[in-house]
Parts: structure tokens; sequence; C-alpha cells
């Protein structure tokens, strides 16, 4: 990781956005992993020279496998106006995914009831009103289709922890690469999974903002049929 420098999608004094590669955590807690809010803390105090300690506020995070648009905050102030977004449903976020199998709609939601098992890592669909579960949903949109895989843009209603990666494994179309929840494939040390864009209201000048990351270059050679027949 040290030998790849951190892609800044956008920075001001008050917030900053990489485009996160796959493998890598998003943030610590007690490990000893290198993680991108740490790297990007040592970007900041490099690049303006900080004494001491540097303020990083994470507002939200991504799975380590995926890829894609990952926000921090630079202030406290912009940090709890950001959580706030977050937590209220109002930040707009916008993936792109690759999945086994054809899907036959153009269009959809999907709904169902989640619950994260600590025993086993992972999060169970159940019955909707089952204790602990809560309800989550997505509506998606499909981009592309070859052989046996189905380009889909998704976005996310509600912000379960793995929701994209469950929903979509559950309702048969497990996210390429995702050997934990359903997929036959592999994928390197990510999945086929890209938080293509997010949009949020500054936290201190409050006029939108829209930020995109890129496909990484695995995407360009793995799914070239796929990402090639959306085009026609």
């Amino acid at each position: 990781m040290e030998s790849e420098p951190l892609e800044i999608l956008y920075e001001d004094n008050h917030c900053l956005a990489i485009a996160k590669p796959s493998g890598v955590a998003s943030a610590h807690f007690q490990g000893e992993d290198e993680t991108l809010d740490r790297l990007v803390k040592e970007y900041l105090k490099d690049k303006y020279k900080k004494p001491g300690k540097v303020f990083l506020g994470v507002v939200h995070r991504l799975d380590k496998p995926v890829t894609g648009v990952l926000m921090f905050a630079r202030t406290s102030k912009a940090a709890a106006r950001l959580c706030e977004q977050f937590r209220e449903g109002t930040i707009e976020k916008t993936y792109w995914a690759i999945v086994e199998g054809i899907v036959p709609r153009d269009a959809g939601t999907l709904e169902d009831w989640l619950r994260k098992n600590p025993d086993t890592r992972r999060v169970d669909v159940l019955e909707p009103q089952t204790p602990g579960a809560r309800q989550s949903l997505l509506h998606f949109q499909r981009r592309g289709m070859h052989g046996d895989l189905t380009w889909l843009e998704v976005r996310p209603q509600t912000g379960r922890t793995h929701q994209l990666r469950v929903q979509l494994a559950h309702h048969g179309h497990p996210i390429y690469g995702d050997a934990r929840y359903g997929s036959v494939r592999t994928f390197g040390d990510g999945i086929a999974l890209h938080a293509r864009s997010l949009t949020f209201l500054h936290p201190v000048r409050y006029e939108p903002i829209t930020l995109t990351a890129e496909l990484p270059k695995a995407w360009r050679s793995r799914f070239a049929a796929v990402l090639h027949e959306a085009k026609r």
C-alpha cells in the first residue's frame, strides 16, 4: 500500500475524499494493520507540516474488499454535520456491482430484514419484524449483461452492514468475488462492488457536491465484455 499514493477526489479545509482501493480497511480500531484513515492522517501531516496529532473524522466506511468514494472530515464540526447526513439518509450513494447470473428486470427494489450474526461475522436475512432485524431497502437498475454476468447500478435507501452484498446474494445474484456471500469466483483481494458516487451537502457552505470515482483497472480488464455491452 505504501507504494501507491492516495488518490484524492476532493479536499478543502473541512472535508477530504479519496478513491478507496480494494483490500485495505477504511478505519482502524485497535489493530496494527495499515488503514486508510491512518494513511490520510499521514498525508495531511506531511502536506501541511502539522505538529502533533492530526484530526480526522471517520464519517462512514466501505467494506475492506470494496472500492470507490470514501469521505473523511477534517474538523469536528464537519464530522458532526456529515455524520448527521449519513444517519438521516440524506446523502445519495450510488454503487456499481457486477453480479453472478442474469438479472431479468431492467429495474426494481429489494426489501429485506437484516441482522448481524456476531458468531459467523455474516449478516443474515430474517423474517420481517424479527427481533434485532432491521428493514433494508435498495433500488437497482440494470446497466449491462454478458454471459452469466450482470452489471447493476444500485442505490441503497438504508445503510446496513454488508447490505448490498447480502441482499443481492439473497435474491440469487451474489457479487462477483464475494465468497462470504456465495460467489464462486475470485477477484484478487476485492469484490466487484464499487462506490461510484456520493452526493452530500457541504458541511459549512451547504451546497450540494457530487464526487465520482473512476472504475479500478481490474474492472476494465476482468469485465471488459459486460462493460462494453452496456455501451451498445
